[in-house]
């Protein structure tokens, strides 16, 4: 940015007269942004020289007040130096808040994410998990390495963003980093987020990715079908830490349990309701709670690792990765040749109980969701689901329609 086009000026407030003293303005302009501030100094009104935008003649108060001025001016230039060297485009009033000590934390967009971490983080272990904190982390410093490798910078002003910033980031992500559509996405959506609270609170005057959107587009969630799950719950497995990794996994897929749901599972949470075992508790990363009543399966389950319970816990201290590893040996054994996760027990449950009749809205409640689309995108509608319901239908419109003949 060029130097000639800083400028500070100084002026008196007629309007604001009173017993012929005004009050002193300063204007800072930039590249046609201007700002104005108050010097906190008043002057007699037949002093200014309105020509030389400083008091006039050699008294005392004369003398004083252009001290003064310089000064501030002094100030000023420097607040305007030091933003230079620090962003590629500065504005009269960042000048203007640096010179008042009204500098804000969103000033520049990494000064912006690193407050965001930092509130997300006061934030784990109440209703947020750490691997959410991590996952924003970890597009903070994605930010941070396509600000260096674009601009080759450390930051840069919020003032600065445009909507090509965050289409370059998507490329850069696509390109240098080799990230596939669906991390893309989420790191997109974390500097989005970034920059929309930054406007949201008046700390910019626009959003300049508001028109910007990118699909997911994530893969479907595999999940086994009825006869594949019977197929697991039947074979017999030689290796015992197989069979007890088989094991969560069925109880997982007939109660919809998350893994860390699951691990924090006690005997306190399972209660007896009009004769009927249940499980009573809130899900680990939403603190919603959820009701499932425990079937056959899910008890013979609990009842075979009874004697290995310590404490109150119903499974022990068990590792997720440990456990999502042998899965899929676990999966392979029984002749299933699916990509199979942990997670996707939820997804089959969500499918299975579809299938079978049971309302999406108790469907909702039994995965402890907070949102019936959520439910939506677990389960997945069968060619069976949909054959029964079609048939269903096609019963009820020939009853209705049945005596009934074309015209």
């Amino acid at each position: 940015m060029a130097r000639s086009t800083f400028k500070v000026l100084f002026y008196v407030n007629g309007s604001k007269e009173k017993d012929g003293i005004v009050p002193i303005m300063g204007r800072v302009t930039i590249n046609g942004t201007v700002a104005q501030f108050s010097c906190k100094r008043t002057i007699p009104k037949e002093l200014w020289d309105v020509k030389g935008n400083r008091a006039k003649g050699k008294s005392r108060e004369a003398i004083a007040t252009n001290l003064s001025l310089d000064n501030i001016k002094a100030q000023i230039i420097k607040h305007y130096q030091r933003l230079s060297d620090r962003e590629a485009f500065v504005t009269a009033e960042m000048v203007r808040n640096a010179y008042q000590g009204l500098g804000s934390e969103y000033d520049t967009l990494m000064k912006a994410f690193d407050r965001d971490c930092a509130s997300l983080f006061k934030r784990v272990g109440k209703d947020r998990s750490m691997g959410t904190y991590k996952v924003m982390l970890r597009a903070r410093n994605n930010t941070a390495r396509f600000i260096r490798h674009k601009y080759n910078r450390s930051d840069m002003s919020m003032l600065e963003l445009t909507p090509d910033f965050i289409r370059d980031f998507a490329v850069y992500l696509s390109t240098v980093k080799g990230n596939r559509n669906a991390t893309i996405w989420i790191n997109c959506m974390w500097l989005k987020g970034v920059v929309m609270r930054a406007h949201f609170n008046g700390k910019i005057p626009r959003n300049p990715f508001a028109q910007f959107h990118i699909s997911p587009n994530t893969k479907e969630r595999a999940f086994l079908t009825e006869d594949e799950l019977k197929t697991l719950v039947s074979h017999e497995f030689k290796d015992s830490h197989s069979a007890f990794v088989r094991d969560l996994f069925v109880f997982a897929s007939f109660t919809a349990l998350s893994f860390v749901d699951l691990k924090e599972l006690t005997t306190d949470e399972i209660v007896e309701v009009n004769g009927e075992k249940w499980i009573l508790a809130k899900r680990h990363k939403t603190q919603v709670p959820y009701q499932v009543k425990l079937l056959d399966i899910p008890l013979q389950i609990i009842d075979r690792y009874r004697p290995f319970q310590k404490d109150n816990s119903i499974f022990g201290d068990i590792n997720y990765w440990t456990v999502c590893k042998k899965l899929k040996k676990v999966i392979s054994e029984c002749g299933i040749t699916k990509d199979i996760s942990f997670h996707c027990a939820r997804h089959g449950f969500a499918t299975l109980a579809l299938s079978k009749g049971m309302p999406i809205e108790s469907v909702s409640r039994v995965l402890g969701h907070t949102n019936i689309v959520t439910t939506q995108l677990y389960a997945k509608i069968t060619t069976e689901k949909l054959d029964t319901d079609l048939s269903m239908l096609g019963s009820k419109l020939n009853a209705s329609f049945g005596n009934i003949k074309m015209a």
